[in-house]
């Protein structure tokens, strides 16, 4: 005679409910790949919200570009002899300022398109820059005479030039005007400046820019002394890149920042030379080392971010992995009230609570974009918690029983929520609440015989 679920022994039943649980897993995973594609979708809109105001920019410069002639010696081959001539060929001096202080005012904005919202800033930077001649030009092989300084260039760089809005430059206490392109590291703008007064003594530069950007902004430093304050009424900021702030302010009313950063620290020469950015080879190599402005991005630069405080794509994806414990606990209760009380729970009643129990997540997904993390979390819970309480009851043939199921769904959920709030502190919280729930199935379980059957021959 073929055995029946009810007859089937313990051990048998936990295993039924260790194989409901593992396809489980599979809505599991799919849950967690939506989570993916929503936050990828989220990306997209956020560029399109950005689009046309500017990118998150990369801000460079000054630097002074002096163009000199040099004298350079070619072998050729004539009549089958090797004949040395010279000619002169055009090269640049690139000068990075001795000392650059610079002052930034971010005024943040939200910017929301649908369900999807993005923090846009105006910047407001003014600087001043100090340029000297090198003392040792004859260690770069360049006469002091040979220097066209009535020529010289003076660079700015802007990583998306669409968010400029003005650009004031004083040289030398003279204004002067401004030319788009040429930028001190790729797109940027700048201005031709009669730099002769530079043989007698620095020459001080000063200028003031506004413009736009949407996430971010960086500065790539390249000076014997750099100062930059940064300062917002955002009041979440997030301070990266490969120089931190020596100072810093964050409260809710926003946030101030003061990087200092020396030569030292970059690595690299304030003065080099090159050919000029119209050279006719450009996979040429420089006359000496690189030129100035010619900066890696990423690993030397200061970053600003002004990020949302609640990231609820990462949050909802936190929470997924946490379902299998939700699972899991839940259909250790329906368990225990089949091998102990005596109450048959079938694999289809297992697989329907274990559906609802994966619904969650879909759920808390949907509305977290609407109303936020938190609320959507209380109003998900909420809903699945009534859902399996009340279908409980009828499996379990009692509202007393039912009312442990959804006392229990409650506290998981409560837990779950309190591990996601406690970044720092929720693996060692997870860890402890694991042990205490195993310890009381252990003591639960005890004197229980997993391998006996339901029934016993007559």
């Amino acid at each position: 005679m073929s055995e029946t679920a009810n007859d089937r022994s313990p051990g048998a039943k936990l295993a039924l409910v260790l194989f409901v649980a593992f396809l489980l897993s599979i809505p599991l995973f799919m849950i967690w790949l939506l989570v993916y594609d929503r936050e990828q979708q989220s990306q997209t809109a956020l560029a399109s919200i950005a689009e046309g105001w500017g990118g998150p920019q990369i801000l460079s410069g000054p630097q002074l570009i002096i163009p000199y002639q040099a004298e350079i010696a070619e072998t050729i081959e004539e009549n089958g002899q090797a004949v040395t001539s010279t000619r002169l060929v055009w090269r640049e001096l690139a000068l990075a300022p001795e000392t650059l202080a610079l002052e930034t005012e971010l005024a943040p904005e939200r910017r929301a398109r649908s369900i999807y919202e993005a923090v846009v800033y105006r910047a407001s930077t003014s600087g001043q820059a100090s340029f000297s001649l090198p003392d040792d030009l004859a260690r770069l092989g360049i006469e002091s005479s040979a220097l066209v300084l009535e020529r010289a260039e003076l660079r700015f760089g802007l990583s998306d030039m669409r968010g400029i809005q003005e650009a004031d430059i004083q040289f030398n206490g003279e204004e002067v005007a401004l030319r788009s392109g040429g930028g001190s590291n790729g797109p940027g703008f700048s201005t031709f400046v009669d730099a002769s007064g530079l043989v007698e003594a620095p020459i001080n530069a000063s200028f003031a820019l506004g413009f736009r950007g949407n996430q971010r902004l960086s500065l790539q430093p390249l000076a014997g002394e750099t100062e930059w304050t940064v300062s917002s009424s955002w009041p979440h900021p997030s301070f990266q890149g490969g120089f931190l702030p020596d100072a810093s302010e964050v409260s809710a009313d926003g946030f101030s920042a003061t990087y200092r950063i020396t030569n030292l620290a970059l690595g690299r020469s304030l003065v080099a030379t090159g050919e000029p950015a119209g050279r006719q080879d450009p996979n040429a190599p420089m006359a000496s080392g690189r030129f100035a402005y010619d900066i890696p991005a990423g690993e030397y630069e200061t970053r600003v971010s002004l990020v949302l405080p609640v990231d609820l794509y990462s949050q909802v994806d936190r929470s997924v992995k946490y379902g299998f414990l939700i699972i899991g606990f839940t259909f250790l209760a329906y368990l225990m009230f089949d091998v102990i009380a005596g109450v048959r729970v079938s694999t289809v009643e297992y697989l329907l609570v274990g559906g609802a129990l994966v619904l969650f997540f879909v759920l808390l997904l949907a509305f977290a974009e609407l109303i936020g993390f938190g609320w959507a979390f209380v109003v998900a819970a909420a809903a699945i918690v009534g859902l399996n309480t009340s279908y409980s009851a009828a499996v379990l043939k009692s509202w007393r029983r039912a009312a442990y199921i959804g006392g229990l769904l409650a506290a998981l959920y409560a837990v779950m929520f309190i591990l996601l709030s406690l970044e720092t502190f929720s693996l060692l919280i997870g860890s402890l609440l694991l042990f205490v729930a195993l310890a009381a199935i252990m003591y639960v379980t005890r004197n229980l015989d997993w391998g006996k059957s339901g029934t016993e021959p007559g």
